[in-house]
């Protein structure tokens, strides 16, 4: 029952927006629709020294965003942004200072431009593949560890607006967010998902998945 509830309510879910009332959003009230090209502009800007242009990074220290869901890269720049008095619900100086003159249009268009393009995948580890392919699939019952499958897909796809792609992500970066959730240093997880998963996980464990994850397809 533990696993099954935990792989239930398991990873990145991120709220779906509300249906409109009662009326449709007049002309002068309508949101304006998200625009990938203007995204592209500002992304080639602000965003392609590290994310390259087309978000395939050369750098493992920066994630590649060629192909995620534009929802969670829209949240993720929200949350990498100070609202007013708030800090930012994820600490990031660089970002924090890549992220702060974007309006929410903007921060939206690049999530299209990025979520357009097609990633370039990286190759699993071979050692990685036997350690690692039970638990990413199957998870550990007995401590009350779900798969990781079960949100984000047995290729790594994950689901739009709700859990992140993670297959074909660099290894190390991987790794590193998964130590982060794990040590509360990284805390923008819905419920604490990511941090409860992460907190059963050990230093090989989560090696091993990050090796895995990045060879899938």
């Amino acid at each position: 029952m533990v696993h099954r509830f935990i792989a239930l309510s398991l990873a990145f879910a991120f709220a779906v927006t509300a249906q409109a009332a009662d009326k449709p959003a007049s002309a002068e009230t309508a949101s304006p629709k998200v625009d990938a090209a203007k995204g592209q502009q500002v992304a080639a800007q602000i965003c392609a020294a590290c994310h390259n242009p087309d978000g395939n990074s050369a750098l493992a220290a920066n994630p590649k965003l060629a192909g995620q869901h534009a929802d969670y890269l829209y949240k993720q720049l929200k949350n990498f942004k100070a609202d007013g008095g708030k800090p930012a619900e994820r600490n990031s100086p660089v970002m924090g200072g890549m992220v702060a003159a974007l309006t929410d249009q903007d921060m939206k268009n690049v999530a299209a431009w990025y979520a357009s393009q097609t990633q370039k995948g990286e190759q699993a580890k071979a050692q990685a593949i036997e350690a690692a392919q039970k638990l990413y699939r199957a998870g550990d019952a007995a401590r009350g560890l779900p798969a990781c499958a079960a949100c984000h897909g047995p290729a790594g796809a994950g689901i739009p607006a709700q859990y992140p792609r993670i297959g074909g992500q660099f290894a190390e970066y991987t790794e590193a967010q998964l130590k982060a959730f794990r040590s509360g240093e990284r805390a923008n997880d819905p419920n604490r998902m990511m941090r409860a998963v992460a907190a059963r996980m050990s230093d090989a464990e989560i090696k091993a998945v990050s090796d895995y994850v990045a060879g899938l397809r």
